[in-house]
């Protein structure tokens, strides 16, 4: 094992590049999966901020899916030996516009990998640079942390993570409780396999978990929501970290407080029983 993460360095600098479009049927759907009553989308329109999440799925043949349903590692993403992979957070700066009918041009490159030694034992983290160009030029740049983690020993005690207090005062606020259609749709939309999301009998009885566990893209994407319906001023900037897992037919609240002058907010969501699943912040502009 040591000798193995010892080569993951090797990856660093590794690239990849693609091409994909924003098209109608695919806004239309993400619109509906998050229960909104836009009109239907046509060429030209903005697409919403954070909405660049449907776009650039990993795509492999079906011989080429792990156990958990991604894609096996060792092309484009380091072969880390660890079994369990979660989204860990991200850092989006939106330079300009994407819009309904663009052809968009994706560069990723692996930025960093990072072995740990955390409570749950063994981590590996591994954070991707991605660059999302519009033939208007540079639109998204997003740095994203990806978290391998070794399989918990079932004997051993879990123990329980100490909660994070919420980092402000709520002035924002909206209750989201995902239920297993929503989430499957979600997964459709961006092509996602990870049985943790739709396999009930792989998810309690492989990983541990106690249900279905919220997609973290689609928690950040409800934060993207809570921001755009509140603020005064298009989102910038916005750095989260998922420090939670979050499960589907329980309520997340959807929380943001923002600064003074309107320029900033702290955005974060909370489980079920208050304990904070995901803190952002956030920056805004004219």
């Amino acid at each position: 094992m040591t000798q193995d993460l010892d080569r993951l360095a090797e990856w660093i600098g590794n690239r990849e590049s693609d091409i994909d479009y924003v098209t109608v049927p695919s806004v239309h759907r993400l619109s509906c999966t998050l229960d909104r009553d836009d009109p239907r989308p046509k060429d030209g329109d903005p697409l919403p901020i954070g909405w660049h999440s449907i776009l650039f799925p990993r795509v492999v043949r079906q011989s080429q899916i792990g156990p958990d349903g991604h894609p096996q590692r060792g092309d484009f993403l380091p072969p880390v030996p660890l079994p369990r992979r979660m989204f860990a957070g991200k850092r989006i700066t939106f330079e300009g516009e994407l819009r309904v009918g663009d052809e968009v041009k994706r560069e990723s490159v692996i930025q960093s990998v990072t072995p740990k030694v955390g409570k749950s034992g063994q981590m590996v983290f591994v954070t991707v640079r991605t660059e999302i160009s519009s033939p208007r030029g540079l639109a998204v740049v997003e740095e994203q942390d990806i978290v391998y983690r070794e399989e918990p020993d079932p004997a051993a005690p879990k123990p329980a993570a100490a909660p994070v207090p919420a980092p402000g005062t709520a002035v924002w606020k909206q209750v989201v409780t995902p239920d297993p259609v929503m989430l499957f749709r979600y997964s459709a939309l961006t092509f996602n396999g990870h049985r943790i999301h739709y396999d009930h009998p792989y998810v309690t009885g492989t990983e541990g978990y106690p249900t279905l566990v919220m997609n973290g893209g689609l928690t950040t994407l409800l934060v993207f929501e809570l921001a755009r319906a509140n603020a005064g001023s298009p989102l910038r900037y916005m750095a989260s970290r998922n420090v939670r897992p979050l499960f589907v037919n329980r309520a997340i609240t959807l929380c943001g407080e923002p600064a003074p002058d309107g320029r900033s907010a702290k955005l974060w969501a909370e489980d079920d029983t208050g304990a904070v699943a995901l803190s952002a912040t956030a920056e805004f502009g004219g």
